[in-house]
């Protein structure tokens, strides 16, 4: 008997690119939008009260909330001739483009306090509302056009290297923001015009570079609630969601105490991002290469316990710049492991689904995952003054002039929980985690063999119909 060969999947390099910068481009608006942008311009700008902005991101937080299983379970069903994802990519591109562009400007004759609320909260809900339609095609893409690791991986290295930009960019206009609006108002318009057509037209025009199965959105999908259930019954998807919000939370608390940390301990930042630069270079290769043959779970465990072993040694010697530049070497080999790994084993939670009911559910786990994950990001934010209290940190005096044990709660509060996180990963990863080993890999390569086929009989059954 003849053995079934397993298809060797190749993704083209053009349509990695355009994937990587479609999704570089919504990432970039979305953190411009929500990484303080927006208020900044409605509360140092337009004069909004403090309060009414933390009441328009409390409202808003329980639509963002909701919208993304939502979204996931609408786009699972669509049965568009473009396909299940490329619809909202290609035609939501010019939406959000728009709403960017239009929220730099007065909607309203009046700059009362109630038409600044009323403007911002229409802006972060239509936007975040076409942020997540786009978003979340674009990341369930490379489920869609690999299901091999191997070809996955390069469109994750992609990604990566486009997400660099996608942090980069936001942080430098955010940190002008204050010069730019005081410069002139009209020329940080035009600028913003000019972000958010170019990034309208990458989006639009990537879609026509990369493409979906056709077979899967043929296919009948379960109703919401059973949708639902099934994933929260997936084992592998439970485990996963461990270090899928672990890493939402490190990402955000990293970012809320590096300022402090800086401050408190008069180290220089050059040193310790150009160390985190070269982990991120490290990592890269590290994951791609030794992390091939380690396989994801490995190498999940492996970047858990280098990630959490390194900001260890910053919490216990922090107040050292030589300590400092490991924990940030660190954090730059977890970052691409974060970036490269976790997505991989994101699908292969979503090719074991596929394996027990038959099914391409991406936009709906894509959609639970943030569902569970985005809470991490007020967690973090709410944790880390908290901590700071404990220590007696003083919030009349600089971060400088803090005493010894406050600037100790300072590295408490900023890596004793993602230190914690990181290493109970590993453990649940290693204890519970089933999708791992030969047996894996034969049921992967039977998994493609099933999507060849299946794409086959669909293309065919095309061609019959015209």
């Amino acid at each position: 008997m003849e053995e079934k060969k397993t298809p060797v999947e190749t993704v083209r390099l053009s349509s990695c690119m355009w994937l990587g910068g479609a999704d570089c481009m919504i990432t970039t608006l979305n953190n411009i939008v929500t990484g303080g942008g927006l208020t900044y311009f409605f509360v140092n700008h337009l004069g909004m009260s403090p309060a009414s902005s933390a009441l328009c991101w409390l409202l808003f937080g329980l639509w963002n909330a909701l919208n993304d299983p939502l979204f996931g379970y609408i786009s699972d069903r669509t049965k568009s001739g473009l396909g299940r994802r490329i619809p909202y990519i290609r035609y939501g591109s010019i939406a959000v483009a728009a709403v960017f562009i239009l929220s730099w400007t007065l909607w309203f004759p009046s700059r009362s306090n109630a038409a600044l609320f009323a403007q911002m909260f229409l802006s972060l809900f239509l936007f975040d509302s076409l942020y997540t339609a786009i978003a979340t095609s674009l990341y369930v893409m490379p489920f869609e056009m690999a299901v091999t690791n191997k070809a996955r991986g390069k469109i994750m290295l992609v990604k990566l290297i486009f997400g660099l930009v996608a942090l980069a960019v936001p942080l430098v206009l955010l940190a002008e923001l204050e010069r730019l609006l005081g410069a002139s108002p009209a020329a940080f318009r035009r600028l913003m015009l000019v972000i958010g057509a170019a990034a309208g037209a990458i989006m639009f025009f990537s879609t026509f570079f990369y493409r979906e199965n056709g077979y899967t959105k043929e296919e009948e999908q379960y109703p919401f609630l059973r949708s639902l259930v099934t994933c929260l019954k997936n084992r592998s998807f439970l485990v996963f969601e461990s270090i899928s919000f672990s890493v939402t939370f490190i990402q955000t608390a990293l970012m809320i105490g590096l300022s402090y940390y800086f401050d408190a301990f008069g180290i220089n930042y050059l040193f310790c991002y150009g160390a985190m630069f070269l982990g991120i270079l490290f990592g890269i290769w590290l994951w791609m290469k030794p992390g091939a043959v380690w396989k994801v779970k490995k190498s999940i465990i492996l970047m858990c316990l280098i990630f959490g072993g390194t900001l260890a040694v910053m919490l216990v010697l922090g107040r050292y710049t030589a300590a400092g530049i490991v924990g940030f070497f660190g954090a730059g080999i977890g970052f691409a492991g974060g970036m490269y790994e976790v997505p991989l084993m994101f699908g292969d939670v979503m090719d074991y689904d596929e394996k027990l009911c038959g099914l391409r559910r991406e936009g709906m786990y894509a959609g639970v995952n943030s569902l569970i994950c985005k809470p991490a990001i007020s967690f973090a934010n709410a944790l880390f003054p908290i901590m700071l209290g404990w220590f007696g940190y003083n919030t009349a005096l600089t971060v400088s002039a803090q005493s010894a044990t406050a600037k100790l709660g300072v590295r408490v509060a900023w890596l004793a929980i993602p230190i914690a996180l990181l290493l109970l990963c590993a453990a649940l990863i290693r204890r519970f985690y089933p999708l791992g080993g030969p047996e894996w890999d034969r049921a992967k390569e039977e998994l493609a063999r099933r999507h060849e086929e299946k794409q086959r009989a669909y293309e065919e059954e095309m061609l019959n119909r015209s």
